[in-house]
């Protein structure tokens, strides 16, 4: 499979980097065993980059689907942290859960910070320092934030960006599509490898999936794409897709019409509000009482879930 250099940091990556947040507890809820599969299945096919967060909850995934490989792999991380105390907590609890010694990137995960280099001072600092030490190989951040990537164009330290951005600008908090991908070109420039999230606006655009993917990875500078995957035959054509443009027919109109949805159990919602303060892309609302989502507004993203106290949000 083709592989593409992430900006200037030496790695060498397959342009389909697999997202593991739906195999974990905020979305389809995989067992470890079934992640770990459809991910080793993923790195067996040629993909080489897995994408995770302290959020995500799929660290067991991983750790399963690496038992015994020994060909390439990279991983890339995300701390949510806010003090330098808990970063430092976040990626050596991905170390032991991972039984890794270095996380190839980890992001400062700022989906709602709009300059997450100075919103986290401290954070960067202490990860800094952790890649002094060995623990990290590539500093980058992750937001949904125009500014953010503006103002990484912009710190030498950060090595790596991963921003969202999809053909209809779903998500993108500050701006539009257009400027979010001169924000992306700027970050190229300045010598960031950039693997980009949320091209199919968290299930949104699955019915135009592959004008969706085509379009993230053809804009400039833009040099790999996360995708969340559930299944072989998804993987299988993503990766056909991604590294040799090849979109069967056939495969992609049975791709093309599945469908993601968002459950909240309301029948039990105790109106407490925690996932409406969680909700990045501001889709959830109190009525009566109860949570529930405006449809339209909403990125599937699954944050809300990690929030609620009583699970009761879902992702499928």
């Amino acid at each position: 499979m083709n592989k593409v250099l992430l900006g200037s940091t030496g790695l060498s990556v397959n342009r389909l980097v697999f997202g593991t947040l739906p195999l974990g507890p905020l979305q389809a809820n995989l067992s470890a065993t079934a992640g770990g599969a459809l991910i080793r299945h993923a790195l067996e096919s040629g993909v080489t980059l897995l994408d995770t967060a302290e959020l995500y909850g799929t660290y067991p995934h991983i750790r399963e689907a690496l038992r015994g490989f020994s060909g390439e792999v990279r991983i890339a991380s995300k701390t949510h942290a806010t003090t330098a105390a808990e970063a430092r907590g976040h990626v050596v609890k991905a170390l032991q859960e991972l039984a890794i010694e270095r996380l190839d990137i980890v992001h400062i995960h700022g989906a709602r910070l709009a300059d997450p280099c100075r919103e986290r001072a401290a954070v960067l600092e202490e990860l800094l320092l952790m890649k002094q030490e060995g623990k990290i190989g590539h500093l980058g951040i992750s937001s949904h934030y125009i500014a953010a990537f503006r103002e990484a164009a912009r710190h030498p330290e950060i090595e790596v960006v991963h921003p969202l951005i999809n053909r209809i600008g779903m998500g993108i908090m500050d701006g539009s599509a257009a400027e979010m991908a001169e924000a992306i070109a700027c970050c190229s420039e300045s010598g960031k490898g950039v693997y980009a999230m949320k091209a199919l606006a968290g299930g949104n655009l699955i019915s135009e999936a592959r004008a969706s993917i085509r379009y993230v990875l053809g804009l400039p500078g833009v040099d790999a794409l996360a995708l969340g995957m559930l299944s072989r035959e998804e993987i299988d054509a993503n990766l056909k897709l991604c590294s040799l443009d090849e979109a069967h027919d056939e495969a992609w109109g049975i791709l093309e019409k599945r469908r993601r949805t968002f459950k909240i159990m309301e029948k039990f919602c105790n109106g407490c509000g925690d996932c409406i303060d969680a909700c990045i892309a501001q889709a959830l609302v109190l009525e009566a009482g109860v949570a529930r989502v405006k449809e339209e507004e909403c990125i599937l993203c699954g944050y809300c879930a990690a929030a609620c106290p009583d699970f009761l949000i879902r992702v499928v």
